[in-house]
């Protein structure tokens, strides 16, 4: 929230010293400015996209769209459109991310569209609800399924999957808050690790099938159990597990040749997911039919116990690496958003500083540390999930439509990369169809999500657009800035 205190802040970072705003000097290096590097080269930019994109979903239950589909056939073709349609939302979001070249992703673009109200809404619903629980979700999983071959056969104890649960979160904040090339680095290794986790999937079904294992794929395109009616849901199963294409916008600042480099990642990284999806779900019919899919609680694993021995045990290692490679992409990406937002005067002004040394944006890093474990520790983390799916299509679909209204507001804006008309408007018609057969299918659980969101409107109100706070509550927060100021040692990006 911006404060007396911000002006000062902004003229100590421009002469070369670092000086709280009660007057505290903090030494700077003085070799190096502090500020976020431009360090996410085209590799990062890829594994950033792939680590984020593919979780533990295709490894453990893929049975959305073959159960809403109807037929093995068809669900593979829904595969491959959910891949397309993925791609035209994503390369929409390149388009924003080379005219817009700031950090922030959804938020930044919203604000540049609509102005700061909608912006803080969407910045609100994800701080509160949808953040915490999504990282507490993925989270969870690792924790299960890294303790999985500890345990075998035996249940793993609810104690146990918390507590590494909150090691695991814990560690990623941690790497996150020390080093920008570290987190980069573990995020390659971590795709590559997922990877080769599709591979060990991927080519013994390969085999499979040019061996002649065909016999699921007969009367593939069967229509008798087909319903049109099911047709959306199994196109929004698809769409959830291809979510993840556009956290490289969250870290426009720190990409190198943004205009070159976040388009060329955006299209190599929808193409090897949209295969690694189609071929890992023709490998799992190769040795289940459809029937036994659908009756499996870890797809992957059963396919593993069939096909490769005792080698399944180590398929849970690598489903766990892949939560890991998300969590560590979903922290990376989202601590820029909150930057910016503190940046932009939404969010206290600590948040949009950097470590004297790490040159880490350590504030914004550790704001979802609390809010995680809390919603780690309480509450029904998957039904606040089912609130908040529809949101982010919605919000998403608002990006999208921001594009088309700047297209026409903002005709001579920079666009080293444009997209044929056509791509935003069919993705922007597909993520409105899903907001509105949410509100359709589930309307007591999206209307939940829907008021939750709108709180935001009165806290913008109170926290952002009444400039004449009580001075004890301006007193407060610059204190609050300050104090966290010091014991994190940040200050504010040189200019």
């Amino acid at each position: 929230m911006t404060g007396s205190s911000a002006s000062a802040h902004r003229e100590t970072a421009a002469n070369g010293h670092k000086v709280s705003s009660n007057g505290t000097e903090l030494k700077r290096e003085k070799d190096r400015k502090v500020e976020l590097g431009k360090k996410v080269t085209l590799l990062r930019g890829i594994s950033i996209i792939i680590g984020t994109i593919i979780g533990a979903g295709i490894f453990i239950s893929p049975k959305g769209i073959l159960k809403h589909s109807g037929s093995v056939g068809v669900s593979l073709l829904v595969w491959i459109a959910c891949g397309v349609l993925s791609l035209f939302g994503a390369l929409s979001y390149a388009e924003l991310g080379t005219c817009i070249k700031k950090s922030g992703g959804h938020y930044t673009y919203i604000m540049e569209a609509f102005g700061p109200q909608m912006a803080f809404i969407r910045l609100w619903a994800d701080l509160i609800a949808i953040r915490p629980a999504g990282m507490a979700v993925i989270s969870l999983a690792f924790g299960q399924y890294i303790l999985e071959p500890l345990f075998m056969p035996c249940g793993i104890p609810p104690l146990a999957v918390k507590l590494a649960t909150a090691i695991g979160l814990t560690s990623v904040m941690y790497l996150n808050s020390m080093s920008v090339t570290w987190t980069a680095r573990i995020q390659i290794f971590l795709t590559v690790s997922k990877l080769l986790a599709i591979a060990i999937i991927i080519v013994p079904g390969m085999y499979q099938l040019f061996k002649g294992e065909t016999r699921h794929f007969e009367n593939a395109f069967d229509l008798s159990n087909v319903q049109l009616s099911g047709m959306p849901l199994a196109f929004y199963s698809g769409m959830y597990a291809y979510a993840g294409w556009f956290y490289l916008n969250f870290v426009t600042e720190e990409v190198d040749n943004p205009a070159k480099t976040v388009p060329l990642a955006i299209c190599i990284s929808m193409a090897i997911v949209t295969s690694c999806y189609v071929l890992t779900n023709v490998a799992y019919y190769t040795v289940m039919s459809a029937e036994e899919l659908l009756g499996s609680s870890a797809v992957a694993v059963t396919f593993a116990e069939r096909l490769l021995g005792n080698f399944s045990i180590a398929v849970p290692v690598f489903v766990a690496l892949s939560c890991y490679g998300s969590m560590n992409g979903c922290v990376f990406a989202l601590s820029r958003m909150f930057y910016v937002a503190s940046r932009e005067g939404q969010l206290p002004e600590v948040l949009s500083m950097i470590h004297v040394r790490r040159h880490t944006p350590l504030a914004a890093v550790l704001i979802m540390y609390p809010m995680t474990m809390l919603q780690l520790l309480v509450g029904d983390i998957y039904s606040l999930l089912n609130f908040m799916s529809f949101l982010r299509w919605l919000f998403i679909g608002v990006v999208v439509l921001g594009l088309i209204y700047l297209r026409y507001t903002k005709p001579d804006l920079p666009r080293p990369f444009k997209v044929p008309l056509f791509f935003p408007v069919v993705f922007c018609i597909t993520c409105f169809f899903m907001v509105f057969l949410s509100l359709y299918s589930d309307p007591v659980n999206t209307g939940i999500g829907f008021a939750i969101s709108l709180t935001g409107i009165p806290a913008y109100y109170i926290f952002i657009y009444f400039n004449h706070r009580p001075k004890w509550l301006q007193r407060t927060l610059d204190s609050f800035n300050r104090t966290l100021q010091i014991i994190l040692e940040v200050v504010p990006a040189d200019q």
